[in-house]
C-alpha cells in the first residue's frame, strides 16, 4: 500500500486506478466513489498495519477497464491510470508501477466518449487587464488555436465551443468558477500552479513543442495573455499525456472577428445546435443540414453553422463549389460512395500520434488512403476554384498505403502483445519463428498419436496448460499399462499427468518460438506506427481537405432535396427575401405546407420592421426563419426561398423567449434586460437584430416605455442603426412608423370566423391593433368560464379606460405625439413632448417628471391608475423604473450596503422603498 500511497498523492484529484495483476484496483475513498458511481461491489482488504482495520476496495478487470474509465470521465470525473510497467515474473519485490496517463473530460480519448459528429474541446483561460487569454484544443483531433478577447466575446465563444474542460491557475479559480459555472454547468474545471501560466514558462513550453526559435509564425507572438494560455495548456497535456502529443502539429490564431459574432443567447434562440424543448439535436438547424458521410465532415459542419463567414469572396467561393456539385449530379452520387468509406481520417491521425492507436485502426487508415487517390482524380473534372483548392491540398501517400497492405492483416485483434498482427511475408525473420512454431505444434499431435499406438491407452493425450506446460495425461484405469520412461508431475481423481524430457525440450522451442513471435510482432507494429507518425502532417491535411468536400456535398444535396436556392451575397446593407420558409419547421411538417413570407429590409428606407399580431400566428418562427436563412447564406449553403439577395452580417442578435436564469440569481425581465442590453451596445450598422417582445417580464407601462426607447435609440443612433424585426404586442408602437422614416408595420394575417380566428401565417404590410388573446386562450383550453369571464372585464376595461385614454385621444388623453408634452401613450404623458419641468396634468416629456398623468419615463403621479383617468379610488403601488435620479428612492436604494444585509433586511427594505415610492410627498414637503 506504500507504492499506492506515492502514487494517490500525486494524483490527489483524480480517481486512482491501480493495476494488480488482472486488475485495476482502488481503494478508501476511491473506492466509495467508484462503487457508487459504477454501481459495482465495495469490498475490503486488510490495511497492512497490523491492526484489525479493514481498507474499502473496488475493482474492475482489465479487459473491461475502458468502460468503466468511460463512464467515470463523462460523469466529471478524472481517472490517473497506474499499470503494472514491468513483467512481475521478472520483478525482484514489489512489481514497479507508474502512472500512464490522466484521462479527464478534456482529454480524453476513448471511443465510448467521444460523440463522432461533435469535437471534445478544452480551453484554458489567462486573465489579463485588458482581455482574456483563450487557448482551445481538441486532443482527439489535433486543433488547436489561440486567442485574446474580451469577457463578452469569450462567453460567445465558450457557448460555441461547449468545452468538456477549463483549465485555470489556482489563484484565478474563483475569478473562472464564478464566469462559467452558472452559464456552462457541465464544464469540469481544473486548476494548475501559477508558475504554468508565466508568460516566460508558457512562451518556452510552446517553443520546446514545436521546436520553433519564435512564435511568429502562428501569429501569436504579441498575444500575452494568449500565449499564456496555450502554454499552461501544453504543460497539463505534459503532465496527463506524458508528452504524447505528437499530432499537436500547429496552432493557429483564432479572431472572432473574422466570422460573424452570435452571442451564447443567439445560438441558443435560433436553435442552432440544441433544442429549447429538450436540449437534444431534433428540431435544430443541425439536424435538417447535416447531410455528411465522414465524422470530420459532421464535425465541420457544426463549425460553419456557429462560425459563419463575413468575407464575401470566402462565401462566393463556397458558393460556387455547391452550386457545381448541385448541377453535377453523378459527381454527387460518387462523392457520397466514397465518402462513405473514409471512416474518420483526423481522430485516427491523432490515435496514432497519441500512440494509442491499434492494428485497426492503421487497416481503417489504410483504407482511407487508398481511396484519396480516387477522389483527388475526381475533383479534377469540377471546375470551381475551392474544389480545385481541394484537389491540390490532398496528399495520396501511396507508398505508406501500400505498405500498410502488405504488413497487415485483414482482421487483426485488438491487443498488440499476443501475436496475428503482421501478414506472412513480411518480415523473414517472423516467418521462421512460425514455421518453429508450427512445426513444434504438429510433432505434439504425432506424439499423441505415436503414444497412443505404443501403450495401446487410445484415450492418453497430450495437451497443455500454463501451470504445467505440455503434458501427457492417463486415466486411472489404465496406468498399470504405462512403463517407466513416464515421470509423474499431478496427480488428480481420475487421471495422472506425466511428462517425458524429450516432451520438455520440445516445449521449450514451441514456447520459445511463441513468446518471441508475440514480442516480433509487437516490435514491428511499433516500427509501422512510427512510419505512419512521421506523414501525421500530411494525413491530417488529407482529414481537413475531406472533411470540407463533404460538407460542399451535404450542402448540395441538401439543396437539391429541399428545393433551396443560391441567394445574391453582396457588401451592402439589404436583406431581401421572396417566399423564404423556415428550414426546421417546414420538415417538421406533417402534410402541411409551409406559408412563405418575404422580407424586405434595408438601412435607408426600412431599417425597422414592427410586426404585430396574436400569440401563435408565427411571429417567432417568421423572426427565426430570417436569422436562419442569412446564416445559412453566410455558410455558403444554398436557402430555403424563391430568391434572396443578402447583405454580408457582422452580427445576429436575438431578444425572443423569456426564461430565468436561477443560478445567476437572475429574473425573467433580468435576463430579458441583459440581452436587450448586449444588442444596444454592440449592435451595427450591418447587423441583423430579431427582437421577439421587450418588457414582457414588468408592468404594462414600464414594459411599453422601454420597447418605445428601443425602437427609438436603433432608429435614431447611427452606429446602432441595424436593420431589425421586431415582434410586439404593444399595438401603441405601431404609430412610430407615422414619424420615423425607416419603420415600417407589419402584421401577421388571422381570418375571423364566428368569434374565432384561423392563423393565415402570413406576414402583411400595416399595424394590427388586437391582439386576440382571450381567443387563443381559448384554443389552448382554458375552462370556458374563465374565458366569458375574460371577455365581459375586457369589455369593461375598454369601455372605461380606453375609451378615454386611447392612442388617437387629445387634451392629455391619448395622443402620442401630444403638443407640449401633453397627452401620451396610454395617457402617460407625450412620447415626443419636451424635457421640462413638473407642470400641470398631462404634462411632462418623455423624461421630464410629469404631474397627475406624467411621462412615459417620469413618475405618474397619485391616483392614476394603470390605465384611464386619474382617480382618488385607483392608487398605482407600482415602482417605475425609470424615476428621476434624484428621487429619494434612488438616493435610499444608493446607501444600501447589499453585501452586510440578511434576506430579512433586504425584504424589509424592499418593503419600505415601496411604501416611499407610493407616497405622493416622500421628502415630508
Amino acid at each position: 500500500m506504500a507504492q499506492y500511497a506515492r502514487m494517490k498523492d500525486r494524483h490527489k484529484d483524480a480517481i486512482l486506478f491501480f493495476r494488480m495483476g488482472d486488475f485495476y484496483e482502488t481503494f478508501d475513498d476511491d473506492a466509495r466513489l467508484v462503487s457508487r458511481v459504477l454501481g459495482i461491489t465495495l469490498t475490503a482488504r486488510n490495511s497492512g498495519t497490523g491492526g484489525a482495520e479493514k481498507t474499502p476496495l473496488a475493482g474492475v478487470p482489465y479487459h473491461a477497464v475502458e468502460k468503466y474509465i468511460a463512464e467515470l470521465v463523462g460523469s466529471g470525473y478524472k481517472v490517473a491510470v497506474c499499470e503494472q510497467v514491468e513483467d512481475p515474473k521478472k520483478a525482484r519485490g514489489v512489481v514497479k508501477r507508474d502512472v500512464v496517463e490522466v484521462v479527464t473530460p478534456g482529454t480524453t480519448m476513448l471511443a465510448q466518449t467521444l460523440d463522432p459528429g461533435e469535437n471534445n474541446y478544452m480551453v484554458a483561460l489567462a486573465f489579463d487587464e485588458d482581455a482574456y487569454g483563450m487557448a482551445f484544443l481538441d486532443l482527439s483531433t489535433g486543433e488547436f488555436r489561440v486567442s485574446e478577447l474580451g469577457e463578452d466575446d469569450l462567453l460567445s465563444e465558450l457557448s460555441r465551443l461547449d468545452p468538456a474542460e477549463a483549465i485555470v491557475s489556482y489563484d484565478r479559480a474563483e475569478q473562472a468558477e464564478a464566469l462559467l459555472e452558472p452559464r456552462f454547468s457541465d464544464i469540469a474545471i481544473s486548476r494548475l500552479e501559477e508558475w504554468a501560466f508565466d508568460y516566460d514558462q508558457a512562451h518556452q513550453a510552446l517553443l520546446d513543442h514545436f521546436e520553433v526559435l519564435t512564435l511568429k509564425g502562428f501569429g501569436c507572438d504579441e498575444m500575452t495573455a494568449g500565449v499564456c494560455a496555450a502554454g499552461s495548456m501544453l504543460v497539463y497535456l505534459r503532465d496527463t499525456q506524458k508528452n504524447r502529443l505528437a499530432h499537436l502539429k500547429t496552432m493557429a490564431r483564432h479572431d472572432v472577428a473574422d466570422a460573424m459574432l452570435m452571442d451564447s443567447a443567439t445560438q441558443r434562440n435560433l436553435e442552432l445546435i440544441t433544442s429549447l424543448r429538450d436540449g437534444g439535436r431534433e428540431g435544430t438547424l443541425l439536424s435538417v443540414m447535416d447531410r455528411t458521410y465522414t465524422p470530420m465532415g459532421a464535425r465541420f459542419m457544426r463549425q460553419a453553422i456557429t462560425r459563419p463567414l463575413v468575407s464575401t469572396e470566402a462565401v462566393l467561393a463556397r458558393q460556387e463549389a455547391v452550386g457545381e456539385l448541385h448541377e453535377e449530379h453523378g459527381a454527387r452520387d460518387e462523392f457520397a460512395g466514397l465518402l462513405k468509406s473514409m471512416g474518420d481520417l483526423e481522430r485516427l491521425a491523432a490515435r496514432v500520434g497519441s500512440e494509442r492507436a491499434n492494428a485497426r485502426d492503421l487497416i481503417a487508415l489504410k483504407a482511407a488512403l487508398h481511396v484519396i487517390p480516387v477522389i483527388k482524380e475526381k475533383l479534377s473534372g469540377l471546375k470551381a476554384g475551392f474544389s480545385a483548392g481541394l484537389r491540390d491540398g490532398l496528399q495520396e501517400l501511396r507508398p505508406l498505403a501500400e505498405k500498410l497492405e502488405r504488413a497487415l492483416v485483414d482482421d487483426p485483434p485488438l491487443s498488440l502483445t499476443e501475436g496475428g498482427l503482421i501478414r506472412a511475408g513480411y518480415n523473414e525473420d517472423l516467418d521462421d519463428l512460425r514455421v518453429i512454431s508450427s512445426g513444434g505444434k504438429r510433432w505434439i499431435a504425432e506424439l499423441q498419436l505415436k503414444e497412443r499406438e505404443r501403450t495401446g491407452i487410445q484415450s492418453l493425450k497430450v495437451d497443455y496448460n500454463r501451470v504445467f506446460g505440455y503434458y501427457i495425461e492417463v486415466t486411472k484405469p489404465n496406468l498399470h499399462r504405462l512403463e517407466g520412461e513416464y515421470i509423474r508431475k499431478q496427480t488428480m481423481r481420475n487421471a495422472e499427468r506425466f511428462i517425458t524430457p524429450e516432451l520438455k525440450e520440445y516445449e521449450e522451442k514451441i514456447l520459445g518460438a511463441e513468446e518471441k513471435i508475440g514480442e516480433l510482432e509487437y516490435a514491428l507494429f511499433l516500427e509501422l506506427r512510427e512510419e505512419v507518425a512521421a506523414s501525421l502532417g500530411e494525413i491530417q491535411g488529407n482529414a481537413r481537405a475531406i472533411a470540407q468536400l463533404d460538407f460542399l456535398t451535404a450542402l448540395a444535396e441538401l439543396a437539391v432535396q429541399n428545393d433551396y436556392v443560391a441567394p445574391e451575397i453582396v457588401d451592402g446593407p439589404v436583406l431581401e427575401i421572396d417566399d423564404g420558409r423556415h428550414p426546421v419547421v417546414e420538415q417538421l411538417l406533417q402534410g402541411e405546407a409551409f406559408v412563405p413570407n418575404d422580407t424586405q429590409l434595408d438601412n435607408r428606407t426600412k431599417q425597422i420592421a414592427l410586426i404585430t399580431g396574436p400569440n401563435m400566428a408565427g411571429k417567432s418562427t417568421y423572426l427565426r426563419q430570417v436569422g436562419l436563412i442569412v446564416l445559412m447564406a453566410q455558410i455558403g449553403s444554398f436557402v430555403p426561398a424563391r430568391s434572396a439577395k443578402i447583405g454580408i452580417v457582422d452580427r445576429i442578435f436575438t431578444r425572443v423567449g423569456a426564461s430565468d436564469n436561477l443560478a445567476r440569481g437572475e429574473s425573467t425581465f433580468l435576463v430579458e434586460m441583459n440581452e436587450t442590453a448586449n444588442i444596444l451596445n454592440n449592435a451595427t450598422p450591418n447587423s441583423l437584430v430579431l427582437l421577439d417582445e421587450i418588457g414582457r417580464g414588468t408592468s404594462t407601462f414600464d414594459g411599453l416605455s422601454i420597447a418605445w426607447a428601443v425602437t427609438e435609440y436603433l432608429h435614431n443612433t447611427p452606429e446602432r442603426a441595424a436593420k431589425t424585426l421586431f415582434a410586439t404586442h404593444y399595438h401603441e408602437l405601431i404609430e412610430l412608423a407615422s414619424s420615423r422614416d425607416r419603420i415600417a408595420n407589419y402584421n401577421v394575417a388571422i381570418r375571423e370566423q364566428d368569434d374565432q380566428i384561423v392563423f393565415l401565417r402570413k406576414v402583411m404590410p400595416g399595424g394590427s391593433d388586437r391582439s386576440y388573446g382571450i381567443q387563443v386562450a381559448r384554443m389552448a383550453g382554458l375552462p370556458r368560464s374563465v374565458v366569458e369571464r375574460a371577455r365581459v372585464i375586457l369589455a369593461d376595461l375598454e369601455d372605461e379606460d380606453l375609451s378615454s385614454d386611447g392612442v388617437d385621444g387629445a387634451d392629455g388623453r391619448g395622443g402620442v405625439d401630444g403638443a407640449d408634452g401633453a397627452g401620451g401613450v396610454g395617457a402617460a404623458g407625450g412620447a415626443d413632448g419636451a424635457d421640462g419641468a413638473d407642470g400641470p396634468a398631462g404634462s411632462g416629456g418623455l423624461h421630464g417628471q410629469g404631474g397627475a398623468s406624467g411621462g412615459p419615463h417620469g413618475q405618474r403621479g397619485p391616483g392614476t391608475p394603470r390605465h384611464g383617468k386619474p382617480t382618488a379610488e385607483s392608487p398605482e403601488y407600482q415602482l417605475s423604473l425609470f424615476l428621476p435620479a434624484d428621487h429619494p428612492v434612488v438616493e435610499d436604494i444608493k446607501e444600501l450596503d447589499l453585501d452586510l444585509m440578511t434576506p430579512v433586511e433586504a425584504m424589509n427594505a424592499l418593503y419600505r422603498l415601496q411604501q416611499k415610492a407610493a407616497d405622493p410627498d416622500p421628502d415630508g414637503a
